[in-house]
């Protein structure tokens, strides 16, 4: 009986240091900047790790009447293409804190 509580306890701890590094993983991703682009770089939006965005940036030559639905559909693409990147990081740095062990349907930070 002393070798399964020894096995729950160690269970325990290894469950607590995953959530300490879930918290830190959290906190990193909210400082964390990615930036997608389009347009060849003409238009680009800069998100943090949890996908909110922080920053637009559009080239000014841009700035032409006729061009404006381009330029919105420009906005729409890289932050789209941000996203994504984002999503591949999160991937990325779950796998190493799980350990490969895949996440419940669902799951997010």
């Amino acid at each position: 009986m002393f070798d399964k509580l020894k096995d729950l306890g160690g269970l325990m701890a290894q469950a607590q240091q995953m959530q300490q590094k879930m918290k830190e993983l959290q906190e990193q991703l909210e400082r964390q900047e990615i930036v997608g682009s389009s347009g060849a770089g003409m238009v680009t939006v800069t998100v943090n790790g949890k996908g909110e965005t922080r920053k637009v940036d559009i080239d000014a030559s841009l700035f032409k009447p006729d061009d404006k639905g381009v330029v919105e559909d420009l906005i729409v693409a890289a932050a789209n293409d941000a996203r994504a990147k984002v999503e591949a990081v999160v991937q990325e740095q779950m796998k190493q804190i799980t350990g490969g062990l895949p996440l419940p349907p669902g799951f997010k930070l």
